[in-house]
C-alpha cells in the first residue's frame, strides 16, 4: 500500500495502534504532504523504530515519468508508467488563478465515448486513492509548480471508481496536508445517475460537472454509449436532484463537434432542456482524436451556439483552447505509446 492511500485519520489510527503518540501521525503527515519527501529515511524527527515500521507497512510511489510535453500556452501533459507497467496521463493547466491538475482515476475507460481517446482502450483496473494523490505530488515535482486546484476528469469515469476518488478528495482536502479547498476541486461524470444522487449526500463542497454533450438521446447516444443505460431525461432528473439536495450549481460540459451537436437549433433545444436549472454550460472546443471521425466546431458556429444560450438566459462560457498542440485531450498520449 502507498503511504498516500491513508487518510489522516487512518494514519493516526495506525500510529496509535502501534503504541506511538498521536502527534507522530501529524509529523509523518507533514513530511509526506508539506515537505513532500521521497522516502521515510528523510523524516529526521521520527523514531527509528517507527521509521522501520512505516517502511515495512507502506511505500512511496514508484510512478515513473515517460514523457512530458509542454504546450505554447503553458499546459503540461505527463505520461506516467505505474508499478505494474500500466500507463496513465496527468495534465497541468495554467489559469489566471494558478495551476490546475487534471487527474486520472482508472487505467483505461469502459464508458466508450466515441469522440474520446480514453475509451479506445478498455478499463484494466481502478487506481487507488493513493495513486491519484501521487499524480499531484509527482506533477508538482516534475513541473516545479504548485497545484492549487484539481479537476477529476482525466482517463476513466470517477463515479465508476467512487470509493477511491472520494477518499482521494478527503486526503488532498485535509488542512494539514495539501489543503486544496473543496471549492477548488471539480469532479466530472459521464452521467452515472445513481452515483450522482449518492454524491449529493456526501456533504462536501466539491464542484460537480456532468458531460452532457447533447440535448437529446439521438445525438447523445451517438457520442456516448452510456446514454443507452442512462438517457438524457434520467441524467437531467439526477442533476435536478443534486441541485435540490446541495443547493449548488452544476456545470454542464458540452464538447462542440462540427455539424453534429453545434447548430443553433440544437442550442435552442439545450436551452429549453436546462431552463430554470441552476447550471452553467461549458462549451468546449473539441480536441481532434485520430481514431474518431469528428471535427472541431468552427468558431463561427460555436459563437452562434453561445449566443442562442445567452438569448434564452442560460449562463454559458466559451472555454479557451488549451494544450491542442500537445494532444492534451484525455488518453491521446497514452494511446500513442502502447
Amino acid at each position: 500500500m502507498l503511504i498516500y492511500d491513508l487518510t489522516y485519520d487512518e494514519l493516526e489510527m495506525f500510529v496509535v495502534e502501534n503504541k506511538y503518540p498521536k502527534y507522530r501521525a501529524d509529523q509523518v503527515w507533514n513530511w509526506v504532504y508539506r515537505q513532500k519527501v521521497d522516502s521515510f529515511d528523510e523524516m529526521v524527527n521520527i523514531p527509528l523504530e517507527l521509521i522501520d515500521l512505516l517502511k515495512a507497512s507502506f511505500k512511496f510511489d514508484s510512478m515513473e515519468l515517460v514523457i512530458k510535453n509542454v504546450s505554447e500556452d503553458g499546459t503540461m501533459k505527463f505520461l506516467y508508467d505505474l508499478h505494474d507497467a500500466n500507463l496513465i496521463e496527468t495534465v497541468l493547466m495554467n489559469h489566471h488563478y494558478g495551476m490546475s491538475a487534471c487527474v486520472t482515476t482508472q487505467v483505461g475507460c469502459n464508458i466508450g465515448c466515441s469522440f474520446c481517446a480514453s475509451g479506445i482502450l478498455k478499463k484494466k483496473r481502478d487506481l487507488t486513492a493513493g495513486e491519484i494523490v501521487a499524480q499531484i505530488i509527482k506533477t508538482e515535482k516534475d513541473s516545479g509548480v504548485r497545484v492549487s486546484s484539481v479537476v477529476i476528469m482525466g482517463i476513466g469515469e470517477p463515479f465508476d471508481n467512487y470509493k477511491n476518488f472520494v477518499k482521494f478528495i478527503q486526503i488532498i482536502n485535509h488542512p494539514k496536508g495539501l489543503a486544496i479547498g473543496a471549492r477548488h476541486i471539480t469532479v466530472s461524470t459521464s452521467g452515472l445517475v445513481p452515483k450522482i444522487k449518492e454524491f449529493a449526500h456526501l456533504g462536501i463542497q466539491v464542484n460537480l460537472a456532468v458531460s452532457l454533450h447533447a440535448p437529446n438521446n439521438e445525438i447523445r447516444t451517438k457520442l456516448m454509449k452510456i446514454n443507452e443505460r442512462f438517457p438524457v431525461e434520467e441524467v437531467i432528473d439526477a442533476i435536478k436532484y443534486y441541485i435540490n439536495v446541495t443547493n449548488r450549481r452544476v456545470t454542464i460540459e458540452y464538447i462542440m463537434i462540427q455539424e453534429l451537436n453545434d447548430s443553433e437549433e440544437t442550442a435552442l433545444e439545450l436551452a429549453k432542456l436546462l431552463r430554470g436549472m441552476n447550471v452553467y454550460v461549458n462549451l468546449i472546443p473539441y480536441n481532434k482524436v485520430k481514431e474518431a471521425p469528428y471535427e472541431r466546431s468552427v468558431l463561427e458556429r460555436r459563437e452562434a451556439f453561445f449566443n442562442v444560450l445567452k438569448k434564452h438566459k442560460i449562463t454559458a462560457v466559451l472555454r479557451k483552447e488549451q494544450g491542442h498542440d500537445i494532444n492534451a485531450a484525455c488518453g491521446q498520449l497514452r494511446s500513442q505509446n502502447l
